[in-house]
C-alpha cells in the first residue's frame, strides 16, 4: 500500500480528513476553561533535576535500539546502529520568546555540546514546543542532517542548517539515513505555523524508522483518524510505537489524541509495545500534568499492552519487555 501525499487548497496543507483545529472561534471558551480548571497542570514539586550519563553512548545497546527521552517529543533513539535526534527542544520554553510561555517542568537532562554524533535529526513540525530555533542553531554547527515535512526547510536554512543537508519530505516519501536505514513520512492529522498569519502553510508528518533488524513509528502531534490502520497495514508492525498522551482537551479534539486514541493509535499501527510522549514537560492544556500516564496504564492493564516508559534522561533499552520507571510518582502532589 502507497500512502498518499499530502494536499494543498491555495498555499494551505489540508489534514488527510476534515479537522476543527481549534482557531480564534475556539478562544474565548477555552480561555474560559483555563480561569475555572482547578487540575495540577504544572507540578507543584519541582522534577527533577534528571541527567544523563553520555559515557553510556560508548557502549552499543544490546538489544540494538535504546532511547533517551529528553522530554515531551524530543528523545535521542539510537536504533540498529544510527543515532536519531527527534524534534528536539533544549529551550526553557516552548514559546517566540524566553520570558512567556509554556515553561519545562525540567531542564533537558543532557547538554547539547554532550550529545553523541548524530547520524540524523527529525523535525516533524514547526510548532514551538517541537522546533525551538536556539536548538537548531547549536545543532547546525555540527554538520548533521535534517529530514522534515515540507516547507520546514526554510527556517532551518534561516537557522544555519546547509541547505545539503536539508531533506523536506511528502507524506510517503522515503530516505535513506546511511546505508541500511530507511526513513518515510507518513500523515498526521494536525496543523502547522509558528505566527497568526501563517497557518498551515508547511506541511506536519509522523516517521517510520526502519534499520536492518528494529522498526519503529515516531508519531509527533496527531489526533485520531482511520489513517493510522493504513499506516500499520503499508508499514507495520512496529517493534516501538512513539505516541503523544498529553495535551488533550474537550475544545481540541480532532488535533492530539490523549491516552485513550493513542492507545487505540498503537494498536491500529500493529504495535508491539508503546511509548508515550508529549506529556510530563510542558503545561500545553487543562489536565493534571500526570493524569495522561496513569490514564494509559489503566488502558493497557485492562488489555494487556506492552509499554515502554524511561525515565527523563535515562538511556534505556528496548527488549520488548514491559518496562515502566514510574518516575513521576514521587512528584505528585
Amino acid at each position: 500500500m502507497q500512502l498518499k501525499g499530502s494536499r494543498k487548497v491555495g498555499n494551505k496543507f489540508q489534514n488527510p480528513i476534515p479537522t476543527d483545529e481549534a482557531g480564534f472561534n475556539k478562544l474565548l471558551p477555552i480561555m474560559w476553561e483555563y480561569i475555572v480548571n482547578k487540575a495540577e497542570n504544572t507540578p507543584r514539586k519541582t522534577l527533577g533535576p534528571f541527567t544523563t550519563d553520555a559515557s553510556v553512548y560508548h557502549t552499543p545497546p544490546a538489544s540494538g535500539l535504546r532511547v533517551t527521552w529528553m522530554g515531551h517529543s524530543s528523545q535521542l533513539i539510537e536504533i540498529d546502529g544510527k543515532r536519531i535526534l527527534t524534534d528536539p527542544v533544549w529551550s526553557s520554553r516552548a514559546s517566540f520568546v524566553q520570558w512567556a510561555g509554556p515553561k519545562r517542568f525540567f531542564p533537558a537532562p543532557l547538554p547539547l555540546n554532550s550529545l553523541p554524533k548524530l547520524d540524523a535529526v527529525l523535525i516533524s513540525h514547526d510548532h514551538y514546543d517541537h522546533f525551538d530555533d536556539a536548538t537548531i542553531r547549536t545543532l547546525a554547527k555540527l554538520n548533521i542532517p535534517f529530514y522534515t515535512s515540507l516547507g520546514v526547510g526554510r527556517y532551518l536554512r534561516q537557522w544555519g542548517v546547509a541547505d545539503h543537508l536539508i531533506t523536506e519530505m511528502d507524506w510517503g516519501d522515503t530516505a535513506q539515513i546511511g546505508n541500511d536505514c530507511t526513513l518515510t513520512t507518513a500523515p498526521t492529522r494536525h496543523f502547522s505555523g509558528r505566527g497568526i498569519v501563517n497557518r498551515n502553510e508547511t506541511l506536519w508528518s509522523a516517521f517510520v524508522i526502519k534499520g536492518h533488524t528494529h522498526n519503529i513509528f515516531f508519531g509527533a502531534d496527531s489526533g485520531w483518524f482511520n489513517g493510522f490502520a493504513d499506516i500499520g497495514e503499508a508499514y507495520g508492525p512496529f517493534d516501538l510505537t512513539m505516541l503523544e498522551i498529553g495535551a488533550y482537551g474537550k475544545n481540541w479534539p480532532d488535533i492530539h489524541m490523549g491516552p485513550l486514541s493513542a492507545f487505540n493509535a498503537h494498536k491500529a499501527l500493529k504495535g508491539k509495545q508503546m511509548m508515550p510522549i508529549h506529556w510530563g514537560t510542558f503545561n500545553l492544556a487543562l489536565h493534571a500534568w500526570y493524569e495522561p500516564i496513569e490514564i494509559l496504564l489503566e488502558l493497557a492493564a485492562k488489555e494487556s499492552i506492552t509499554l515502554f516508559v524511561p525515565e527523563p534522561g535515562r538511556p534505556t533499552e528496548v527488549t520488548g519487555a514491559d518496562f515502566n520507571s514510574e518516575w513521576w510518582i514521587k512528584y505528585k502532589s
